[in-house]
């Protein structure tokens, strides 16, 4: 008689996952800080600008930072609390939408974004990510 092993299923908030090129889903390693980033631009960077990275992340505070993504649109889907985000556009103009569970927000390419958070919130993100910039809030 065979036993039976429960194989634990990997979290997306620990575990990202590339979809790249030819519909390819890799999960990713462990996520360990911003230095994870340049890490997984280097493993990914045969798809090029066709490349996302789909990402889970729950936030307590505000952002401390503002980014960018260059080579492509990012979704921000809330999936639990709220979120105010806010999108710097190439005129200077900020343009603010309030998300709450399953509310989006489309980050366009070059657009910088930040985020409020009222309490705690949760969001998947689908991220275009060659080239992603950050600074200071």
């Amino acid at each position: 008689m065979r036993g039976n092993r429960m194989t634990p299923a990997p979290s997306l908030f620990d575990r990202f996952v590339h979809l790249g090129l030819g519909a390819k889903a890799e999960a990713q390693p462990s996520f360990d800080g911003m230095a994870w980033y340049d890490a997984y631009a280097a493993r990914t960077a045969s798809d090029g600008a066709k490349g996302r990275l789909v990402s889970l992340y729950r936030f307590d505070a505000d952002w401390e930072s503002w980014e960018m993504h260059p080579a492509g649109d990012e979704l921000v889907v809330c999936v639990d609390g709220e979120m105010t985000l806010h999108q710097e556009l190439a005129d200077g103009k900020v343009e603010t939408v309030t998300l709450g569970p399953g509310d989006y927000a489309i980050n366009p390419p070059g657009v910088w974004h930040t985020a409020d958070v009222a309490g705690e919130a949760t969001a998947l993100f689908v991220t275009a990510g060659m080239g992603t910039e950050h600074r200071p809030r």
